[in-house]
């Protein structure tokens, strides 16, 4: 769809800056109940958006279904998440390699600087370049590989739409989506990218933290909240709201995309048009408030602060739209 036709969608998120709102995200938002039926949507939820990195909780199904064996959680959820290139999140990434007999060299991610600030800092001081291991995506790019290598598919190729492994990654997409994918296209980390709705995109996290135990939906979800910290790393949203609620669910993607889902309440899923992260928190805060979660739980991410001098004196909250 291009850009000149898109919806003109609301007013999800506000920033306001000394009483004065100066800017707004606007967006789609969607709340399904634990039936996986529409609770609350605002904005165009059935228009086909690309979920980034929100999609690879249900693509780490996938891996599993190929043959994939993680030897533990933690393996299991740095698959299915966006690490921050700090120095166990190499390692694991590392491992999982080393595991199918497989190195670094075969990653088809892109070199990147960890985003971990504290790492990359070291990281420039040290004078060291770039690496594939420190690209937020490894994980998910090493345990694609180890599918590979269990299914019998070549790992030469495993990022073209047409390798075996993309086939059963964009059907199984679709299938936990209830909806056929769009669009595919290529994401930033080389890897194909597929368009979907915000609403089939909660309901294909939903899935997963209501699959029965044993399932391969289940164990995506029971390890990616029991290891949040290789979902994300030290400081993300991710991590710290999957500590913080017990059950939940959450996987942010680019380009303002988030998606939660929480076993018996329901899930959120989101889309900030304009592409920023600032809105994302509070935005999807609010939608997990409509799930039941408590107001004083979600404080640290329904409102954030701007600074004025030395000062606070504004926030970036959600707009009246989103008001329980």
């Amino acid at each position: 769809m291009s850009s000149s036709s898109w919806p003109d969608n609301p007013v999800l998120v506000e920033v306001e800056r000394s009483g004065f709102v100066e800017s707004v995200h606007r967006g789609s938002l969607v709340v399904l109940g634990p039936d996986g039926d529409v609770r609350f949507a605002l904005g165009a939820v059935d228009r086909p958006v690309l979920p980034r990195s929100s999609n690879k909780p249900v693509q780490a199904t996938a891996l599993l279904a190929a043959g994939w064996m993680p030897r533990d959680e933690a393996e299991l959820a740095i698959g299915a998440g966006s690490h921050s290139g700090e120095d166990a999140h190499r390692e694991l990434a590392a491992a999982v390699l080393a595991g199918a007999g497989l190195g670094p060299e075969h990653l088809g991610c892109p070199p990147a600087l960890p985003s971990h600030e504290a790492t990359r800092a070291a990281w420039l001081v040290e004078g060291r370049a770039p690496d594939r291991l420190a690209m937020n995506c490894s994980g998910k790019h090493a345990a694609m590989l180890a599918a590979c290598v269990a299914a019998g598919w070549p790992v030469e190729g495993y990022l073209s739409r047409e390798h075996p492994l993309q086939q059963a990654i964009e059907a199984r997409l679709g299938e936990a989506a209830g909806e056929p994918v769009t669009a595919v296209v290529v994401d930033g980390c080389g890897a194909p990218q597929h368009a979907l709705s915000p609403a089939g995109l909660a309901r294909g996290v939903l899935s997963l933290v209501q699959a029965d135990p044993g399932t391969h939906a289940r164990a995506v979800a029971d390890a990616m909240r029991a290891q949040p910290w290789f979902v994300a790393g030290t400081g993300r949203e991710d991590t710290d709201l999957m500590r913080a609620v017990a059950g939940l669910l959450v996987k942010g993607g680019a380009d303002g995309v988030h998606v939660a889902a929480l076993p018996g309440a329901g899930a959120v899923a989101l889309k900030l048009d304009d592409g920023g992260d600032r809105g994302r928190g509070p935005a999807l805060a609010a939608g997990l408030r409509r799930l039941g979660v408590p107001a004083e739980v979600l404080a640290p991410w329904a409102r954030t602060p701007l600074a004025g001098g030395e000062g606070t004196v504004g926030a970036v909250r959600a707009a009246p739209a989103l008001a329980v």
